[in-house]
């Protein structure tokens, strides 16, 4: 079985409802994350979880609210005793590690601190862990669209996602096993690579970022397709379930939520909906 929990729904604004992107796969004693945005890693310990229990860690792209928990999810797995985190991600996510954790990264007096005072080590020993402490360490792979991982009973693909180039390099993400299929698109406009990845897949989780009425900007509209033409590519695609995310606190509002409805089933014939912070679904 794969279930999927959506961990953080929202954007990089502020919103009590949504933490930014974060979605988690379970499959066998596979926990993958994709994404880890603001706020996804309070959301994973609501969801039942420990940072430490996360196995594998892929992020379609480098914008903040697809990485901003990065950090804390590392440092709070490395504090659990936990084996250094498998990070896969697009350049330069090595660069940005080692500023965060490296000898001379953003993390660094801390680290110093927790591993050569002696208060800290006595904490350390207690809690079951030898010295000397290592600092984390995560194991990072750069990565690029194409990409694909063979895990236990499943695997990966991935294609480019047309959002921020040529500034981020931006991937979709699906995921494989015998039984079903699940297509994560990142922030992505419409595009023949994405939508074939999502040919006949189980669950697609697309980014919504915008109203069908809302078009004063041309940029946003060419890249941020409305619940109706996500809908369309879905039923081209020959998706069976549809949930729309990456929402905007203007439109968690009942009418728009109504309307994005609306138009997604006027264009889809599968099972649709907009996805929440915490919401559960089993393939």
């Amino acid at each position: 079985m794969m279930r999927i929990t959506c961990l953080g729904t929202g954007t990089p604004e502020s919103h009590r409802r949504r933490a930014s992107s974060g979605y988690l796969v379970e499959i066998g004693d596979a926990r993958i994350l994709l994404d880890c945005g603001g706020g996804v890693v309070s959301r994973l310990i609501e969801a039942g979880f420990r940072p430490g229990d996360i196995t594998h860690l892929f992020f379609t792209h480098l914008h903040s609210d697809h990485m901003m928990d990065y950090a804390r999810l590392v440092h709070a797995a490395w504090d659990e005793k936990s084996p250094p985190l498998k990070v896969w991600g697009p350049a330069p996510l090595i660069e940005i590690t080692d500023k965060l954790f490296g000898r001379d990264g953003v993390l660094a007096t801390d680290l110093r601190a927790r591993t050569e005072f002696s208060g800290s080590q006595e904490v350390w020993r207690a809690r079951g862990g030898t010295l000397p402490r290592p600092w984390p360490e995560p194991a990072i792979t750069e990565i690029a669209p194409g990409f694909t991982f063979e895990g236990n009973g499943w695997r990966l693909s991935s294609c480019t996602a047309p959002h921020a180039q040529p500034y981020l390099d931006c991937m979709a993400f699906r995921i494989d096993t015998e039984r079903a299929s699940f297509v994560y698109t990142g922030d992505t406009g419409l595009c023949d690579e994405v939508e074939a990845l999502c040919r006949n897949a189980d669950l697609v989780l697309h980014w919504c970022y915008r109203l069908r009425e809302e078009t004063d900007f041309p940029t946003v509209m060419e890249f941020s397709p409305h619940a109706g033409e996500i809908a369309a590519m879905a039923q081209r695609a020959q998706v069976k379930h549809l949930l729309l995310t990456h929402i905007r606190a203007h439109m968690d509002q009942d009418h728009h939520h109504a309307a994005m409805l609306a138009d997604a089933s006027a264009a889809f014939d599968g099972e649709v909906g907009i996805a929440e912070d915490l919401l559960r679904v089993s393939l």
